[in-house]
């Protein structure tokens, strides 16, 4: 784990806070905006190991808030089986400190997400794709999360696709991103490159982290919800834009 001067911890507080209000406002976001802003003060690396406990801990209430646990995870299981094998395939690429190329495939996979999100047109996926294009989804994401740390792509916008019920495709997500952050967790110690002070460290990020989602949650009823998506949507791009151009520069 890197040495963190006491400005970079800080940062890190500090970053933890405003992702933890985007994830208590939409559900989603943490390691997103974590990554993408630690990206840029610390190896990607050291940022994927400092989220390791704050995803998994907001994303195991985000998991466990609902009925239908049992159903989705009957339902996808292979996804999240190739979920584990991508992630693992992954790391090697971001523990192996080429840190201009994760982070430039960071920036890569942001702003991939954020165009989606802001021009895509809503895709359906026929239920009868399931069986073969979960697996391959769920590769696809895990390689993306090994790689950079974000568990967004393409996972996300393929659970929208499939017309779960709102409080489904909530569970759902969570499913995804408790297991990608475990896997991730698993990947990283696999290659040697989570330690227990980086582990101590994430835990303290827990901290920053809950009390920007109890902020994030009181926004969410005093802002237009569509405003503040868009808002972060942008802050994305630009970040993503600039994290993609880095190693040109």
């Amino acid at each position: 784990m890197t040495d963190l001067s006491t400005l970079v911890l800080l940062a890190a507080a500090a970053t933890f806070f405003a992702a933890g209000v985007v994830k208590g406002a939409t559900g989603m976001g943490l390691p997103t905006v974590a990554m993408a802003v630690l990206g840029a003060l610390i190896p990607p690396v050291a940022a994927a190991g400092l989220l390791i406990v704050p995803s998994f801990v907001t994303n195991i209430w985000q998991l466990l808030a609902g009925p239908a646990f049992g159903p989705l995870v009957r339902r996808f299981w292979p996804m999240m089986l190739a979920i584990c094998t991508g992630t693992m395939l992954g790391a090697s690429w971001l523990a192996s400190g080429e840190t201009e190329a994760t982070t430039s495939a960071l920036g890569a996979a942001l702003v991939t997400y954020v165009g989606y999100s802001l021009l895509a047109s809503q895709i359906r996926v026929p239920w009868h794709w399931e069986p073969w294009l979960s697996p391959l989804i769920g590769v696809v994401t895990g390689v993306v999360t090994g790689g950079t740390g974000v568990f967004v792509i393409p996972a996300v916008p393929y659970l929208q696709a499939l017309s779960l019920p709102r409080d489904d495709l909530v569970q759902a997500l969570g499913l995804s991103f408790t297991v990608s952050t475990v896997a991730l967790a698993a990947a990283l110690g696999a290659h040697g490159a989570f330690e227990v002070q980086g582990l101590a460290l994430s835990v303290l990020a827990l901290g920053p982290a809950l009390a920007g989602m109890w902020a994030g949650q009181a926004l969410r009823g005093r802002i237009s919800p569509a405003a503040f998506r868009c808002l972060f949507l942008v802050c994305l791009l630009l970040l993503g834009t600039e994290m993609s151009l880095r190693p040109l520069g």
